[in-house]
């Protein structure tokens, strides 16, 4: 933990309304100044406790903080390297410590994590059965998507028309996984805006979930794998359509700032998110109508960590005869956070259901982010309400339109 950054915080209050955790219990020591003292008192000596872990794991890491901080405090890098130190020193009970291994031993890597669609499919009747065996074995199960049939990309989407740029592309774990039609309409549309898609064999996890959570390791070394792959390929742009992807991605060099010559490395990749990418390049594309009335939702590493909240619905208003609608409490996170809604299912759900709760005062037709989490997240708190909502990244609404057909 950095005394530096720790200092640059003034415990002002304005982080408060804009805390999800803060929000839901109102406990200072769940707001981002409160967490920021704890680090302090860890810092100038304070055994960590288990307390004092609880507080740091109950939170998001949504980033809103940053945004709504006057001083610029780098919360961001704070949380990461509390959770960093968290790891290291903290001795969960085993039950704890074996749910995070399966995580952390499954997710970041896509092989594996495939050989979960079946089970997956499977686990709806045996949903309380799991729910009594461990509340996040019943949080996975309730965030189970419905696994729609696989495809596999080829190396280059060649550009239709004159080529205008050349990128790479991240397929990322969940999306390659269990949306592998976003990863489908991302190519098609980059490919129809002019660009040539280089999509690289052997793929793996990017290292999001391994940072967010203080696996600092295992981050570093699926960082490299990233880089290794995408330099092999001959990118310098990659373009990213999962948002805590592409915000992980970005800070690459900051990760690797130990060992210089791989931060040099990073740094001469640069890392875009696909809204970002369409809205530099500029439309060449027609758009074809299409009549929906489209709920947007912010998902945080787009909109806090990476400061992108125009660009997609600057997009997605573009489309003839699509009408956009903003969610209530756009600043509050939904819940997914990463692994957040299978380590913390209960806060999780709270906040999945204030969302679905603004959702269901919309009448929308669609709901419409940029991350797989928000999406299985807010569909599951839809579903708790007894409802359904059909569900869309930017990349699909985008790509239908291009397309001309129905979504």
């Amino acid at each position: 933990m950095d005394p530096e950054l720790i200092g640059d915080c003034v415990h002002c209050g304005f982080c408060l309304p804009a805390c999800p955790t803060y929000v839901l219990w109102g406990e200072e020591m769940d707001s981002p100044r409160g967490r920021i003292h704890l680090m302090a008192q860890h810092v100038e000596g304070t055994p960590l406790t288990p307390e004092m872990a609880g507080h740091f794991d109950a939170c998001l890491g949504c980033m809103a903080c940053v945004t709504a901080c006057p001083s610029g405090v780098r919360y961001d890098r704070l949380i990461e390297q509390t959770r960093a130190e968290v790891e290291r020193v903290h001795v969960r009970d085993p039950q704890e410590r074996a749910i995070r291994g399966l995580v952390f031993s499954l997710f970041p890597y896509p092989r594996r994590l495939r050989l979960l669609r079946l089970p997956m499919r499977l686990t709806g009747p045996l949903r309380g059965f799991l729910e009594r065996v461990h509340p996040s074995l019943g949080a996975m199960a309730a965030l189970a998507p419905e696994p729609g049939p696989r495809s596999r990309l080829p190396r280059l989407v060649k550009a239709r028309g004159p080529r205008r740029a050349s990128v790479g592309m991240l397929l990322g774990c969940v999306q390659r996984e269990f949306f592998p039609q976003v990863n489908a309409a991302t190519a098609r549309v980059l490919a129809m805006e002019g660009c040539d898609v280089v999509i690289p064999p052997g793929q793996g996890c990017c290292g999001a979930l391994s940072v967010h959570s203080g696996r600092e390791d295992q981050a570093v070394r699926l960082a490299k794998r990233t880089i290794r792959t995408f330099e092999r390929a001959g990118v310098d742009t990659v373009v990213v359509n999962a948002a805590g992807c592409g915000s992980s991605m970005k800070e690459y060099a900051d990760l690797l700032k130990a060992e210089p010559e791989w931060a040099r490395r990073a740094s001469r990749i640069r890392t875009v998110d696909l809204a970002e990418w369409l809205a530099e390049l500029g439309p060449v594309a027609p758009r074809h109508p299409l009549p929906l009335t489209v709920a947007y939702h912010d998902a945080c590493h787009l909109a806090h960590a990476q400061g992108i909240r125009r660009q997609p619905r600057d997009l997605l208003a573009a489309i003839p005869g699509l009408t956009l609608r903003e969610l209530p409490e756009p600043e509050i996170c939904c819940g997914s956070a990463g692994t957040y809604n299978i380590f913390q299912p209960r806060a999780a759900a709270e906040l999945g259901d204030r969302k679905a709760a603004g959702l269901a005062g919309i009448e929308a037709d669609l709901l419409v982010s940029a991350n797989p989490g928000c999406t299985l997240q807010i569909a599951s708190a839809m579903r708790r309400r007894g409802g359904r909502v059909r569900v869309a990244h930017t990349a699909q609404v985008l790509d239908a339109s291009l397309r001309g057909v129905g979504l």
